[in-house]
């Protein structure tokens, strides 16, 4: 399953203000270690993070000028928004995740050109100007997503979004096995943790159960439609919300997704595929 996911209008956000502007071989254990920050054999060092319930309200808008009237307890929005955003939704007591991709390359990206050549596979299909990544090679993807973790910290966000780490079973190019993205998965939760930052597990329902204890929360896109929301459900026994988005473009019940919803916990709305202001969330 392909994460849905935002193009190159996902930068209108970049400069939004207040003031209502529109917003080859699996890679060897010792090389994983390797990118640690801390010492071999250390515990990765966890800062204090927000570590959110099940049940909460959320929104999720990558395009156009943010409704910023709407009270929701949880905001997803892209890396590029400026730090007024996030404090303004902090004001407004609402938590903010920082929406990153993990393992794709955006050609539109201020840091585009610092992804060596040898990490850039095959072309994402669907997505004009996106490439995926070679996951395996976390030395040479480090230095790159640690500056993106280090911004959403600096820019005061709550949590992570780790976009298109469910890749392993797409055309990339690569050799990529489900141990490479468990590896990889890994990597960033503790990443994400050492800088306060929660994170959340997105789509990849095959991973749930390596990654529910580690984790501190869920994402998912069209999980009713496709029949896999059940899958997610242990982070929900966790009391760990699923944050759970439903889309206008597919032919589905969103009425019947709702009762599914009810009966599961999650966090459910329906969204445009663009992922614009629009937001119907379930009763």
């Amino acid at each position: 399953m392909e994460s849905v996911r935002h193009n190159m209008a996902a930068l209108a956000l970049a400069v939004c203000c207040l003031a209502g502007c529109s917003l080859g071989h699996s890679q060897p254990t010792d090389a994983f270690e390797a990118t640690m920050t801390t010492p071999a054999g250390a515990t990765p060092i966890v800062k204090a993070h927000w570590q959110p319930s099940a049940g909460l309200s959320w929104q999720l808008q990558f395009t156009g000028k943010l409704d910023l009237d709407l009270e929701v307890d949880v905001w997803d929005i892209d890396l590029e928004v400026g730090r007024s955003v996030v404090d303004f939704l902090h004001s407004r007591g609402a938590k903010v995740i920082c929406y990153i991709s993990v393992g794709s390359y955006e050609n539109w990206r201020e840091d585009a050109g610092e992804f060596p050549a040898e990490v850039l596979g095959k072309d994402y299909e669907g997505w004009s100007g996106e490439k995926w990544l070679d996951i395996r090679r976390i030395d040479l993807l480090a230095p790159i997503m640690r500056a993106r973790l280090d911004e959403c910290a600096e820019k005061g966000f709550d949590a992570v979004e780790p976009d298109n780490m469910e890749i392993y079973t797409n055309k990339t190019g690569f050799p990529l096995t489900y141990q490479d993205q468990l590896n990889y998965a890994l990597w960033f939760a503790s990443e994400a943790h050492q800088r306060g930052l929660a994170i959340g597990q997105k789509n990849a329902p095959d991973m749930v159960k390596d990654l529910v204890d580690v984790f501190d929360f869920a994402i998912t896109e069209d999980a009713f439609f496709y029949r896999w929301a059940e899958d997610m459900h242990p982070y929900i026994a966790a009391n760990k919300p699923v944050f759970a988005a439903e889309y206008t473009d597919l032919p589905g019940n969103f009425e019947l997704f709702c009762q599914q919803s009810k009966r599961l916990g999650f966090s459910t709305i329906l969204k445009h595929r663009d992922l614009n202001s629009f937001r119907q969330a379930c009763p």
